[in-house]
Protein backbone atom coordinates (compact mmCIF):
# COMPACT_ATOMS: atom_id res chain seq x y z
CA UNK A 1 0.00 0.00 0.00
CA UNK A 2 1.00 3.42 -0.98
CA UNK A 3 2.16 5.39 1.84
CA UNK A 4 1.12 9.22 1.44
CA UNK A 5 0.25 12.43 3.73
CA UNK A 6 -3.19 13.97 1.96
CA UNK A 7 -3.43 17.36 1.72
CA UNK A 8 -5.04 19.70 4.04
CA UNK A 9 -7.86 21.48 3.64
CA UNK A 10 -7.88 24.17 5.96
CA UNK A 11 -9.11 27.73 5.63
CA UNK A 12 -6.85 30.56 7.87
CA UNK A 13 -9.16 33.55 6.64
CA UNK A 14 -11.34 33.51 9.83
CA UNK A 15 -9.96 32.11 12.57
CA UNK A 16 -13.79 31.87 14.57
CA UNK A 17 -14.66 28.83 12.29
CA UNK A 18 -14.60 25.47 13.95
CA UNK A 19 -12.05 23.26 13.02
CA UNK A 20 -12.63 19.04 11.87
CA UNK A 21 -9.69 16.89 12.29
CA UNK A 22 -10.10 13.86 10.17
CA UNK A 23 -7.62 11.43 11.71
CA UNK A 24 -7.59 8.04 8.83
CA UNK A 25 -6.18 6.09 6.81
CA UNK A 26 -6.41 5.39 2.56
CA UNK A 27 -10.37 5.41 2.97
CA UNK A 28 -9.99 9.07 3.83
CA UNK A 29 -6.39 10.17 2.30
CA UNK A 30 -8.06 9.66 -1.35
CA UNK A 31 -5.74 6.66 -2.51
CA UNK A 32 -6.16 6.03 -5.87
CA UNK A 33 -8.10 8.81 -7.13
CA UNK A 34 -7.59 12.45 -7.42
CA UNK A 35 -7.80 14.40 -4.21
CA UNK A 36 -10.38 16.41 -4.59
CA UNK A 37 -12.97 13.94 -5.17
CA UNK A 38 -12.06 12.01 -1.93
CA UNK A 39 -15.21 12.31 0.44
CA UNK A 40 -12.76 14.71 3.16
CA UNK A 41 -12.25 17.02 0.22
CA UNK A 42 -16.14 17.37 -0.44
CA UNK A 43 -16.65 17.54 3.16
CA UNK A 44 -14.31 20.80 3.11
CA UNK A 45 -16.83 21.85 0.41
CA UNK A 46 -20.08 21.39 2.42
CA UNK A 47 -18.64 23.16 5.35
CA UNK A 48 -17.40 26.13 3.48
CA UNK A 49 -17.74 29.38 5.85
CA UNK A 50 -18.73 27.32 8.25
CA UNK A 51 -16.07 24.86 9.35
CA UNK A 52 -12.47 24.34 8.04
CA UNK A 53 -11.75 20.60 7.89
CA UNK A 54 -8.02 19.52 8.35
CA UNK A 55 -7.00 16.05 6.54
CA UNK A 56 -4.31 14.24 8.16
CA UNK A 57 -4.69 11.17 7.30
CA UNK A 58 -1.79 8.63 5.51
CA UNK A 59 -2.79 5.75 3.67
CA UNK A 60 -1.44 2.68 5.25
CA UNK A 61 -1.86 4.06 8.44
CA UNK A 62 -2.28 1.29 11.29
CA UNK A 63 -4.23 2.84 14.96
CA UNK A 64 -0.44 2.41 16.39
CA UNK A 65 0.72 4.91 13.90
CA UNK A 66 -1.85 7.46 14.37
CA UNK A 67 -1.75 7.21 18.11
CA UNK A 68 1.89 7.89 17.57
CA UNK A 69 0.95 11.20 15.96
CA UNK A 70 -2.00 12.27 17.38
CA UNK A 71 -1.05 14.23 20.28
CA UNK A 72 1.16 16.40 18.11
CA UNK A 73 -1.75 17.00 15.60
CA UNK A 74 -4.24 17.92 17.95
CA UNK A 75 -1.92 20.54 19.97
CA UNK A 76 -0.96 21.74 16.68
CA UNK A 77 -4.67 22.48 15.25
CA UNK A 78 -7.11 23.07 18.50
CA UNK A 79 -10.36 20.82 16.95
CA UNK A 80 -13.49 21.20 17.61
CA UNK A 81 -14.79 17.82 16.15
CA UNK A 82 -12.75 14.66 15.64
CA UNK A 83 -13.43 12.18 13.42
CA UNK A 84 -11.18 9.14 13.81
CA UNK A 85 -10.98 6.70 10.62
CA UNK A 86 -8.41 4.26 11.53
CA UNK A 87 -8.28 0.14 12.17
CA UNK A 88 -9.01 -1.24 8.43
CA UNK A 89 -4.80 -1.44 8.18
CA UNK A 90 -4.51 -2.89 11.56
CA UNK A 91 -7.63 -5.40 10.55
CA UNK A 92 -5.88 -6.24 7.16
CA UNK A 93 -2.82 -6.91 8.94
CA UNK A 94 -4.52 -9.15 11.21
CA UNK A 95 -3.71 -7.28 14.56
CA UNK A 96 -4.89 -7.99 17.57
CA UNK A 97 -8.06 -6.24 18.35
CA UNK A 98 -7.14 -5.55 21.85
CA UNK A 99 -4.22 -3.61 20.31
CA UNK A 100 -6.52 -1.91 18.44
CA UNK A 101 -8.87 -0.79 20.75
CA UNK A 102 -5.78 0.77 22.98
CA UNK A 103 -4.47 2.39 20.43
CA UNK A 104 -8.20 3.90 19.96
CA UNK A 105 -9.17 4.51 23.29
CA UNK A 106 -5.82 6.67 23.64
CA UNK A 107 -6.58 9.13 20.77
CA UNK A 108 -10.22 9.21 22.23
CA UNK A 109 -8.75 10.02 25.26
CA UNK A 110 -6.63 12.77 23.92
CA UNK A 111 -9.47 14.23 22.01
CA UNK A 112 -11.61 14.29 25.06
CA UNK A 113 -9.22 16.25 27.29
CA UNK A 114 -8.62 18.48 24.46
CA UNK A 115 -12.38 19.42 24.94
CA UNK A 116 -13.01 18.07 21.18
CA UNK A 117 -16.23 15.72 20.26
CA UNK A 118 -15.17 12.68 18.69
CA UNK A 119 -16.85 10.82 15.78
CA UNK A 120 -15.72 7.00 15.36
CA UNK A 121 -16.56 5.71 11.97
CA UNK A 122 -16.08 2.30 12.21
CA UNK A 123 -14.48 -0.20 9.02
CA UNK A 124 -15.47 -3.83 8.48
CA UNK A 125 -12.86 -6.69 7.11
CA UNK A 126 -13.85 -9.69 4.10
CA UNK A 127 -14.97 -12.46 5.75
CA UNK A 128 -11.92 -14.42 4.87
CA UNK A 129 -10.30 -13.56 7.96
CA UNK A 130 -12.76 -15.97 9.94
CA UNK A 131 -15.91 -14.51 11.80
CA UNK A 132 -14.36 -14.92 15.09
CA UNK A 133 -11.75 -12.11 14.13
CA UNK A 134 -13.92 -10.39 12.24
CA UNK A 135 -16.36 -10.31 15.58
CA UNK A 136 -13.99 -8.91 17.66
CA UNK A 137 -12.46 -6.51 15.21
CA UNK A 138 -15.71 -4.73 14.38
CA UNK A 139 -16.97 -4.95 18.10
CA UNK A 140 -13.93 -2.85 19.18
CA UNK A 141 -15.54 0.79 17.49
CA UNK A 142 -18.92 -0.63 19.15
CA UNK A 143 -17.63 -0.89 22.42
CA UNK A 144 -15.74 2.55 22.43
CA UNK A 145 -18.87 4.04 21.38
CA UNK A 146 -20.60 2.78 24.08
CA UNK A 147 -17.71 3.28 26.71
CA UNK A 148 -16.90 6.79 25.84
CA UNK A 149 -20.34 7.85 24.96
CA UNK A 150 -19.18 8.54 21.11
CA UNK A 151 -20.98 8.95 17.96
CA UNK A 152 -20.64 6.25 15.85
CA UNK A 153 -20.81 5.57 12.15
CA UNK A 154 -21.14 1.43 12.01
CA UNK A 155 -19.42 0.69 8.75
CA UNK A 156 -18.12 3.82 6.74
CA UNK A 157 -18.55 1.58 3.24
CA UNK A 158 -21.67 0.79 3.60
CA UNK A 159 -23.83 0.89 0.35
CA UNK A 160 -20.43 0.59 -1.36
CA UNK A 161 -17.98 -2.53 0.03
CA UNK A 162 -20.00 -4.71 -2.08
CA UNK A 163 -20.38 -3.21 -5.06
CA UNK A 164 -17.64 -3.86 -7.49
CA UNK A 165 -18.24 -0.71 -9.44
CA UNK A 166 -17.59 1.68 -6.27
CA UNK A 167 -14.68 -0.13 -5.10
CA UNK A 168 -11.50 -0.03 -7.26
CA UNK A 169 -9.85 -3.28 -8.33
CA UNK A 170 -8.12 -3.94 -5.75
CA UNK A 171 -11.26 -4.39 -3.51
CA UNK A 172 -10.35 -2.35 -0.79
CA UNK A 173 -10.27 1.27 -1.74
CA UNK A 174 -13.28 3.28 -3.06
CA UNK A 175 -13.58 4.61 -6.42
CA UNK A 176 -14.55 8.33 -6.43
CA UNK A 177 -18.06 7.49 -7.47
CA UNK A 178 -18.48 6.32 -3.96
CA UNK A 179 -16.86 9.33 -2.55
CA UNK A 180 -20.13 11.16 -2.24
CA UNK A 181 -21.77 7.86 -0.68
CA UNK A 182 -19.25 8.07 1.98
CA UNK A 183 -20.07 11.79 3.03
CA UNK A 184 -23.92 10.62 2.95
CA UNK A 185 -22.90 7.92 5.22
CA UNK A 186 -20.70 9.94 7.82
CA UNK A 187 -23.47 12.98 7.77
CA UNK A 188 -26.00 12.25 9.77
CA UNK A 189 -23.92 10.96 12.52
CA UNK A 190 -21.93 14.29 12.03
CA UNK A 191 -24.61 16.96 11.50
CA UNK A 192 -25.14 17.17 15.10
CA UNK A 193 -21.96 17.16 16.43
CA UNK A 194 -21.41 20.24 14.00
CA UNK A 195 -24.85 21.89 15.50
CA UNK A 196 -23.79 21.63 19.24
CA UNK A 197 -20.24 22.73 18.61
CA UNK A 198 -21.74 25.45 17.06
CA UNK A 199 -23.79 26.22 19.80
CA UNK A 200 -20.92 26.06 22.35
CA UNK A 201 -18.55 28.63 20.13
CA UNK A 202 -21.48 31.58 20.21
CA UNK A 203 -21.92 31.38 23.92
Amino acid sequence: MLLGAAPIYASTSEENLLTLLVMGDSLSAAYGIEQEQGWVALLAERLEGEAQVVNASISGETTSGGAQRFADIIGQREPDIVLLELGGNDGLRGLPPAQMRANLATMIEQSQQAGAEVLLLGIDIPPNYGQAYRDAFTGVYHSLAEEYDLSLVPFLLEDIALNQQLMQSDGIHPTADAQPIILDNVWPALEPLLEESQQVAAE
